[in-house]
């Protein structure tokens, strides 16, 4: 049995700004792609907290503090909403057991305030 489980979020980003013209795909600042450890071309799942959109995209550099959704996204979103970037990893039973995700919150200027691995207790 194979688990789609939680590898890695960014929690309440703010949406720097939606640029329907690009291609496709949401730009993520350098310093928050390092510390969640999102790979360049990475699917990941967005939440948005403002409206309840919920929409799959794939990360690419940004620049220092942005979260810019492109191409389609961008009709999901507007800039100052709060969104949630999740990846996530298959894992077989007993491993997902095990697993502990990164998360990492973020401050209103999109700067790291804190980084931690999801707490197992739950799963035990």
């Amino acid at each position: 049995m194979n688990l789609s489980m939680l590898r890695a979020k960014i929690h309440r980003a703010t949406v720097t700004g939606a640029d329907l013209s690009y291609e496709g795909s949401v730009s993520v600042c350098p310093d928050l792609i390092k510390a969640s450890g999102f790979l360049i071309n990475e699917r990941v799942d967005i939440y948005n907290c403002n409206n309840g959109a919920r929409f799959s995209t794939y990360v690419i550099k940004g620049k220092k503090g942005e979260i810019c959704l492109n191409g389609a996204a961008a009709r999901h979103v507007q800039k100052g909403d709060l969104v949630i970037i999740c990846s996530y990893c298959g894992l077989d039973f007993e491993a997902a057991k095990k697993h502990e995700p990164t998360v990492v919150f973020v401050d209103e200027k999109n700067r790291v305030s804190a980084k931690r691995k999801e707490d197992r207790k739950n799963n035990k």
